[in-house]
């Protein structure tokens, strides 16, 4: 056998298999073998030759569309060497964003199959892409638009690190981690950041004899980070840190051990849904929205194996959220929940995969003792059946739940697919629940495959085929359309599995069978009869579908023609794959009842006819021989009958008798040429007698018979579909069908058969062309000329035309001319793919007919719009022709996407993920070559840009700007289509666009419009996004100075496209390179020994030169090009002649080109300088924001020098401690950069200090090297003169040096904008930050006054813009010396005393955001006048509450911003705020509470860290508990008179305290609220200790804050994590309030306990525990107040549900005794007097504590019946007519049982016995008025 490596001259790393199938494979190695050698040629000399557009961009859409064809079909050291010129394109220094995308999206397809290219193989540097990544997700200038950066890229460049990094060196994660370590501070966002580019690039697939080099250098530190963080940060949520442990647990199963961490990550998981638990579902807002399932169920399904722990620990986690499924229980977490449904088995069945049935690769073998058991995969199943039977009928739709029951049947189809069917058969016998079928008929398809062919597993599964097809009939049903098109799928589905051939004698010749075969073979006898049923049914549906009958007013036509054209497609599909699994015997039954009712039948073409015409094609395509011989004698006939007359010929209105037929005609001749060429004379004769009827429907029709009857004789398709490749017409004693059900077919012998166009239909197809084509070009031609033709007949003869070239497409070849080389200078080849697609051989005869067309649409155009310009519908035609004449060869983009996209869908419904190998059924792999051809075909099609093409883009361009609208619309799609077609049309036809938009009076309005509208672009990127600076420059100043149209419909279309501008620009480069990394490889590639060679070689040393000489040429022209812009919008803009709104575009053209790597030229500076001060607001937002980002690009560098840290400290063991492991936290080599200062610094101290900016520096770990800030003396000069500036400075300077251009900027920024909506700018903030960076203190002089008179205005715009402006001036005095900034604060202090004094409620947010972001990123020891400022007695009292709690919210701001680093600050501040927690004020307690929710945040140790020296949360809490233990006492009495309560809250001479403790209980709840919701640290013992004292304030209803308060504080701390070591904590608060005397108290403790235990459901369900919680539980049944003992039912309930109390028989004798407790009799009660009441209360309590329990087993199972609930139900109607409570609980009880089984009553009632249904039955059932 001969070998590819032999054939080819090499052995290719992955070839698509489906090219092996194709009829013409024997060219395609020879031509692939050319692509790939022109390819390599090509993409290796662009790149030598320095031209990455459009040499090495087009090279790169090549080998795109190379791999998309052929697969990699190349050498691994052409693989290699692909990878490697990609990757060093890729992360060029500066590279352009656009080309970032397109290389980035390249090397992810290179990389993408890991199981190719082994770690040996290759090794790619990780630095050069964390810079580049670095570059783009945290770019500086983004923000301040100085780079443009596309939103799209980020996914890219997230997929190219993904692929990459299994490719990184063994020692890449030791760097990465030295890299990124010192990032990691928890209180900052560069933790974030850190843990992305962690997750990112960490490599997680090195071998285990490397292992100590990946994962476990990391792995136990980061999972002690993440145990040790319980309030989920930002960084933990949404694929983040869970992502870096899921991706390390995939690739390593088996080698860690995540036994330990299992409960904790489910609790996570469970707490992300936020499900509503309790009687008060009261929700608290979370940071963020959990983890991702995705994520999640890899995670999940990693970790097992070996035991069964994480299958338990799913199971418990199933049960505790399965009442959530249930459809009645829907809510905001429904669809996330759903999800999971579909993600975990999706993740499950791809492990299994994996392990046992997957290829060997060099990838991690999982070890034999993890690998899934049989008992595994079954616990697995089990603990899924529950919830997933519940979601198939929730309101958020079934399909998560069909896609989860479709992984679980492809391994255990046994449990799963009996109770499908189950339900599937109750539904189909409901009447009032139609949502129920749709439901479980969705997931039966989902498990069809599964049903019938696990044959070992489930051999009863073939036995229900026939069953569900009868049974499913009546869904056919016109009334309901969904569930009629998901019986059609169903019944779709089970023909494509089921061969539909009557096999009752197979018994009679086949002696092995067994007895279920046996009967299976008897049922299929009543195939016949189905399939007669399933046609009439569809024929019903016909007949209801008229378009007499769509056409009601009360619906849109566009939704009924949505319909229509499904219930078409569906209809036709599933009689097609009917046909095609039929016998030959029941064909012909099938063909014949369609034959009598369609020629017994007169329907309209529009809906009815249009389907049952669909039904005839279908039956013509299997059997062509039996199907036009009943078809095409009867329906030509009745054509020619009815055309004969010339009456009839010249009828506007033809009778639908003659449509219809016709319609019938056209369609069943899309079928085998070789049987449709016996009836060629007859559709000859039809086409004469029709194409040139009067009737525009006739005539169009005919077209249809002319179109699909050249196409049938000239493309290339399957002629068959069926599952057998033999068919299915083999005698019963041959072959037997039912032991083929569900068969697969054999990818490598599939034996296809294929219509290949014969010269017979060749020739016929000529016949068609000379006969009926050729005389209408010949009419147009003379049309042209000047002979006459009616509108009518023009666009006869176009239509005809147009099909023509349709039907014939495939086999008129492209015009062969040369290229045009007069637009872009390409110094490369740029030819395209040769690719052959199986064309016939037509000879010379239509070699040139395409060009032919095209010069006399051209011909015709001209004519038309010079003569007949309104004759819209021909110029309609010709354009659609131009479209098909240009790209169309016999199959468009769209019908491929369109059949692609259906593809997926039914291979995903239908597809076995489990074996995969491409194990699918034969029909489906038969489309997956047809559309392999398909797409070589539209490939085909593309060549270059030619002459003609060019004749015809220029054509469309005309007709996109002609008078009509529709003329318009239609050529502008056209005309886009065609310059994505061809990439160098649209710099071909800029200038003819542009021209349109000139402002001459000679140009009509609608030319300027169209030219607009092409501007646009209609969904792509529009023409003045386009990346060449020429283009740019000539269509930005064409939109400037475009003819300026007031009409609302030009200024809509304008605004349109700036903001499409807006959306789509990308920063273009202007100078690019290529590295000496990028030549190597090319030079590399082209000296390649792997065949195929090279067709050039490289460049000479001359040829490099020039390449270099070209490129400085390009980008000193790009640099001319951009300056020349500039300036011309200044020009145009200084001019004045530009309208307002043109003036703002041109502004907004100038803000856009603003960049890192050119200075902005000086005109331009000065011009967006002076519209700072412009009249419109608009003008000067883009100018503040282009300022701002001038000033950043302005900057001078800043020196910087590397330190020692340790060195910095007085402290001997910083050295040792700075040299030694990881110590996150306070240390002595941190420490000497916090704040400390007891006075003001002095200049020598300052100058001696090292200032430390960045907030996280130094927490985790000191980078190495570090660097910080030289001393002033060392950085650039201060105070510059006017002479030192450069030119664009000194236009800023200039201007800020003018006290009146400061007067007219200081009134502009303090106007109010929008009244109420104004808040802080950043963007004015960012302007003043950089004219005091850039220029010092220059501008303070004339600012001074300004300040001033702002400061003592109160007016919120003033003091707005003062606190722009203060804060900008903070931020940049950041390299000013210490005289300069002592001088500074010696003016803002008494100014910051002032505003502080006078903040209102519309400006206390503008001066917090002015001074965090004053603070933000600065060492605090450079803010000490603003920190002791802030700190200066916040609460003073003088102007009243709302002032003191002001300035303590602007003090929390900057605080907020410095973090861990001042702590003597926070303790400070601790201390004053402990004097005022019972302020008189409730906005001043609450912002006290909010300040110490901020201050104990820091107090937090990482793992093996050290905490802070910031406050500790559990020494303030030992000071507040003894002052709040005299709370239960207030409560009694509070509970006792509520108007002592008011008098507590308002009288505030009362000296006894209760008022202060009240005050200090809100202050306290305030701080747990924030606290709760903000910390990194678990909840402490101490604040569990809170718990006693706040439980009973729950209830306090004569408070209503303090009722509120409480309720949210609970609420709180019941869904906080608790870790495991304060669990016993938290149960010691627990009993402590069980024990007390408050009935308030407890049952707000029950409530609060239910929550808390579902919260942490799997930390707290130790068996201690349970046990703990189980006695308190029933303790409290038992307590003396009714609400208390009701309460403890409701949560014992609850617990019940979840599955954290198991119902055992011992714990239901428990109740059952208490039950029994005996009560005296009600006589003796009565009429004794020595009766002991208290005895018998206390026997009330017992015996309704055991029925209450026995109430909360039952209420714990509200959608099932267990086998112990009817005897329990039974032993509780025993107490019926016990005395009160009981009686109210038992009834009760019951009356809650009828409410939640009522709606499966009819399942739930069969587990009780005859007897107890009776008397449930008088019980539930209220009794009959009338009995």
């Amino acid at each position: 056998m001969v070998t590819r490596e032999e054939v080819l001259g090499f052995t290719p790393q992955k070839e698509i298999i489906y090219n092996k199938l194709l009829p013409y494979y024997e060219s395609i190695d020879c031509e692939s073998n050319c692509q790939i050698a022109d390819i390599k040629s090509n993409l290796a000399r662009a790149v030598q030759l320095k031209e990455l557009r459009p040499g090495v961009v087009h090279w790169t859409s090549k080998l795109y569309t190379y791999i998309n064809l052929y697969g990699r079909k190349f050498s691994k050291t052409d693989h290699l060497a692909f990878i490697k010129l990609y990757y060093d394109l890729l992360v060029i220094p500066e590279l352009e964003f656009k080309l970032v995308e397109r290389f980035s999206k390249m090397l992810n397809v290179l990389l993408k199959k890991r199981s190719i290219l082994s770690r040996e193989d290759l090794v790619l540097p990780w630095r050069p892409l964390y810079a580049l990544v670095k570059r783009v997700l945290y770019s500086s200038y983004e923000q301040l638009g100085m780079e443009w950066i596309p939103g799209s890229i980020e996914g890219c460049l997230k997929n190219v690190v993904q692929s990459a990094r299994v490719y990184f060196s063994d020692e890449s994660t030791q760097e990465m981690l030295d890299e990124w370590r010192p990032l990691m501070c928890p209180f900052d966002y560069t933790m974030e950041v850190a843990i992305t580019y962690f997750v990112l690039f960490l490599p997680t697939t090195l071998p285990p004899d490397k292992h100590q080099l990946g994962f476990k250098l990391w792995l136990d530190e980061f999972l002690q980070i993440w145990d040790s963080y319980h309030n989920s940060p930002q960084w933990e949520g949404v694929s983040i840190m869970t992502d870096r442990f899921s991706r390390v647990a995939d690739d390593n199963i088996g080698y860690i051990d995540w036994g330990p961490y299992i409960p904790k990550f489910l609790t996570c998981y469970l707490r992300g849904f936020n499900l509503p638990v309790g009687s008060k579902r009261l929700q608290v807002a979370r940071r963020t929205k959990g983890y991702e399932n995705v994520v999640m169920a890899t995670f999940l399904v990693a970790m097992m194996g070996k035991n069964q722990d994480a299958l338990n620990h799913l199971k418990t986690f199933f049960k505790a959220v399965e009442s959530f499924f249930h459809p009645s229980n829907a809510g905001r977490f429904s669809f996330k929940l759903q999800r999971v449904l579909h993600k975990i088995p999706q993740a499950f069945i791809k492990r299994l995969h994996r392990e046992r049935y997957a290829k060997p690769s060099w990838q991690n073998n999982i070890p034999d003792d993890y690998k899934l058991t049989e008992d595994d995969i079954t616990l697995f199943v089990e603990a899924f059946k529950p919830v997933i039977f519940l979601a198939i009928f929730s309101k958020m739709g079934h399909l998560d739940a069909a896609a989860g029951l479709q992984s679980l049947a492809l391994v255990r189809p046994e449990l799963v697919i009996p109770q499908l069917l189950e339900k599937t058969y109750a539904a189909l016998e409901t009447l009032t629940e139609p949502h129920q079928l749709t439901a479980t008929l969705s997931c039966v398809v989902s498990v069809a495959r599964s049903m019938l062919k696990a044959r070992k597993r489930y051999p009863e599964g073939a036995s229900h085929v026939i069953p569900i097809l009868t049974a499913v009939l009546p869904g056919i049903d016109p009334n309901d359309f969904i569930k009629c098109m998901i019986t059609l799928q169903a019944i779709s589905t089970f023909s494509a599995l089921v061969p539909l051939v009557d096999c009752s004698e197979a018994p009679m010749h086949w002696k092995d069978l067994t007895e279920q075969e046996r009967e299976l073979c008897s049922a299929t006898a009543t195939f016949e009869a189905f399939i007669t049923l399933f046609m009439e049914r569809c024929f019903t549906l016909i007949e209801n579908s008229t378009f007499e009958h769509t056409t009601s007013q009360d619906s849109t036509q566009a939704k009924v023609n949505r319909q229509e054209s499904l219930a078409e497609v569906g209809v036709a599909s599933t009689f097609s794959t009917m046909l095609n699994q039929c016998s030959p015997e029941i064909y012909q039954v099938a063909l014949n009842k369609l034959f009598n009712y369609a020629s017994s039948r007169v329907l309209e073409t529009k809906v009815a006819g249009k389907m049952l015409a669909s039904m005839c094609r279908s039956a013509a395509k299997v059997n062509p021989k039996k199907a036009l011989a009943k078809f095409i004698p009867h329906c030509s006939s009745i054509v020619l009958s009815l055309t004969s007359s010339e009456e009839a010929q010249n009828e506007v209105e033809l009778d639908n008798e003659l449509l219809f037929n016709l319609q019938v005609l056209s369609e069943i001749v899309r079928c085998d040429s070789s049987v449709l060429l016996t009836y060629k004379s007859t559709i000859l004769e039809v086409l004469r007698s029709t194409l040139h009827l009067r009737c525009k429907q006739g005539y169009e029709l005919a077209c249809n018979v002319l179109k699909y009857f050249l196409k049938a004789m000239t493309i290339l398709y399957p002629l068959e579909y069926c599952s057998n490749a033999e068919g299915l017409g083999k005698p019963i004693s041959e072959y037997l069908p039912i032991r083929h059900w569900a068969m697969t077919g054999d990818v490598h012998n599939l034996n296809i058969h294929w219509h290949i166009p014969t010269p017979e239909g060749i020739a016929a197809a000529k016949e068609v062309f000379a006969v009926f084509c050729r005389p209408e070009i010949e009419k147009l031609k003379g049309f042209v000329k000047g002979q006459n033709l009616s509108r009518e007949e023009l666009l006869q003869s176009l239509t005809i035309v147009l099909n023509t070239v349709i039907g014939m497409a495939f086999i008129l070849p492209r015009w062969n001319k040369e290229p045009v080389t007069d637009i872009i200078d390409f110094r490369v080849e740029f030819t395209e793919l040769n690719l052959s697609t199986g064309i016939p051989e037509t000879g010379s005869e239509f070699e040139n007919t395409r060009e032919e067309l095209a010069l006399l649409m051209n011909d015709l155009q001209v004519y038309m719009l010079e003569k007949h310009a309104d004759d819209t519908k021909s110029l309609l035609s010709i354009i659609t022709i131009y479209s098909h004449l240009v790209s169309y060869f016999g199959c468009s983009k769209e019908e491929y996407n369109s059949r692609s996209h259906s593809f997926a869908l039914v291979k995903r419904s239908m597809e076995d993920k489990l074996r995969r190998k491409k194990n699918h059924l034969r029909p489906l792999l038969i489309d997956r070559v047809y559309l392999q051809h398909d797409f070589r075909r539209i490939n085909s099609s593309k060549g270059s840009y030619t002459a003609i093409d060019r004749v015809v883009v220029h054509n469309l361009v005309s007709l996109s700007i002609s008078q009509y609208s529709e003329v318009r619309t239609k050529a502008q799609e056209i005309l886009l289509h065609c310059y994505d077609y061809y990439s160098v049309s649209k710099r071909d036809t800029v200038n003819k666009v542009l021209a349109g938009l000139k402002e001459d009076k000679d140009i009509p309005h609608h030319q300027f419009k169209g030219s607009l509208y092409i501007m646009v672009g209609h969904g792509r990127p529009p023409f003045a996004c386009f990346h060449r600076w020429k283009v740019l420059h000539d269509c930005w100043l064409a939109i400037i100075q475009a003819g300026h149209s007031e009409k609302p419909s030009i200024m809509a279309v304008i605004d349109k496209l700036m903001v499409k501008i807006q959306k789509h620009f990308s920063t273009v480069a202007i100078e690019n390179q290529i590295t000496d990394e990028c030549l190597k490889d090319a030079e590399h590639l082209l000296d390649s020994t792997s065949a195929p060679a090279p067709i050039k070689g490289g460049l000479t040393a001359e040829e490099h030169e020039q390449a270099t000489q070209w490129l400085q040429e390009r980008n000193q022209e790009n640099t001319m090009i951009y300056n020349n812009l500039v300036e011309s919008l200044v020009n145009l803009i200084e001019n004045g002649n530009l309208r307002w709104k043109f003036s703002q575009l041109a502004l907004g053209f100038l803000g856009l080109l603003i960049r890192t790597d050119i200075p902005f030229p000086a005109r331009g500076v000065r011009l967006m300088v002076n519209s700072l001060v412009h009249e419109a607001l608009t003008v000067r937002k883009i100018a503040v924001a282009t300022v701002g980002a001038i000033l950043k690009q302005q900057k001078r560098p800043h020196k910087m020098i590397t330190i020692d840290p340790a060195a910095q400290s007085s402290s001997t063991a910083a050295a040792s401690e700075s040299e030694g492991g990881l110590n996150p936290g306070t240390r002595s080599d941190n420490t000497w950069h916090h704040y400390n200062c007891t006075r003001a610094p002095t200049k020598e101290e300052w100058e001696k200090w090292v200032f430390v900016e960045k907030t996280h520096w130094g927490y985790y770990q000191w980078p190495k090297p570090f660097k910080v800030y030289a001393p002033v003396s060392e950085q650039p000069k201060l105070g510059r003169s006017i002479e030192e500036l450069t030119p664009g400075e000194k236009a800023i300077y200039v201007a800020f040096s003018d006290p009146d251009f400061i007067e007219q900027l200081m009134g502009f920024l303090s106007l109010e904008d929008r009244k109420g909506k104004d808040k802080f700018q950043n963007k004015r903030f960012t302007l003043f930050k950089g004219l005091f960076r850039n220029f010092d203190d220059a501008f303070l002089p004339v600012l001074k006054p300004h300040l001033l008179r702002l400061s003592q205005d109160a007016q919120e715009s003033s003091q707005r813009c003062l606190s722009e402006i203060v804060s900008g001036l903070i931020r940049g005095y950041k390299h000013w010396s210490f005289e300069k900034v002592e001088k500074l604060w010696e003016f803002l202090v008494p100014i910051l005393r002032t505003v502080l004094n006078q903040m209102t409620v519309d400006t206390i947010r503008d001066w917090n955001m002015c001074f965090s972001t004053a603070s933000e990123s600065r060492d605090p020891r450079k803010l000490y006048w603003l920190l002791e400022t802030l700190m200066e007695s916040p609460i003073t009292g003088d102007g009243g509450s709302f002032s003191d709690a002001s300035r303590l919210f602007v003090l929390q701001g900057c605080l907020v911003q410095q973090e861990w680093r001042v702590p003597g600050l926070l303790h400070r501040l601790l201390v004053y705020l402990e004097q005022h927690l019972t302020h008189t004020y409730k906005n001043v307690r609450d912002r006290v509470g909010s300040v110490l929710s901020w201050i104990f945040l820091f107090d937090f140790a990482m793992p093996n860290g050290n905490a802070t020296t910031s406050p500790h949360t559990a020494d303030f809490a030992k000071k507040l508990l003894p002052r709040l233990a005299a709370l239960q006492t207030i409560e009694v009495e509070s509970s006792a008179s509520a108007s002592n309560t008011e008098m507590m809250e308002v009288q505030s001479r009362e000296e006894d305290g209760r008022q202060d403790i009240i005050k200090l209980s809100k202050t306290v709840m305030k701080w747990l609220i924030g606290s709760l919701g903000k910390m990194y640290s678990p909840i402490s013992p101490e604040m569990l200790k809170f718990l006693p004292m706040l439980a009973p304030l729950e209830n306090v209803e004569s408070d209503e804050e303090l009722n509120e308060l409480a309720c949210l504080t609970l609420a709180c701390m019941a869904q906080s994590l608790l870790p495991s070591h304060n669990i016993p904590y938290a149960i010691q608060a627990l009993q402590e309030v069980a024990n007390g005397t408050s009935w308030r108290g407890k049952c707000s403790m029950l409530q609060y306990m239910q929550v808390m235990i579902f919260y942490n459901l799997f930390a707290i369900s130790q068996p201690e525990y349970v046990e703990q919680i189980k006695n308190l539980i029933v303790g409290l049944l038992k307590d003396e107040r009714l609400e208390v003992r009701e309460a403890a039912a409701t949560t014992l309930s609850g617990l019940f549900h979840c599955g954290f109390f198991r119902i055992d028989s011992q714990l239901q004798k428990d109740f059952e005794k208490m039950c029994k407790t005996k009560l005296p009799a009600k006589r003796l009660r009565l009429q004794d007097p020595q009766f002991n009441a208290e005895a018998f209360y206390s026997s009330i309590i017992q015996r309704h504590a055991g029925v209450l329990g026995l109430s909360a087993c039952i209420q714990s199972c509200p959608y099932d019946v267990p086998v112990w609930m009817p005897q329990i139900l039974m032993d509780l109607t025993d107490h019926l007519h016990d005395p009160q409570p009981i009686e109210l609980t038992v009834r009760k009880t019951f009356s809650d049982f009828r409410r939640t089984h009522h709606d499966n009553w009819q399942e739930h009632k069969q587990q009780f016995t005859d007897d107890q249904l009776v008397i449930l039955t008088d019980l539930l059932v209220s009794p009959c008025y009338y009995a």
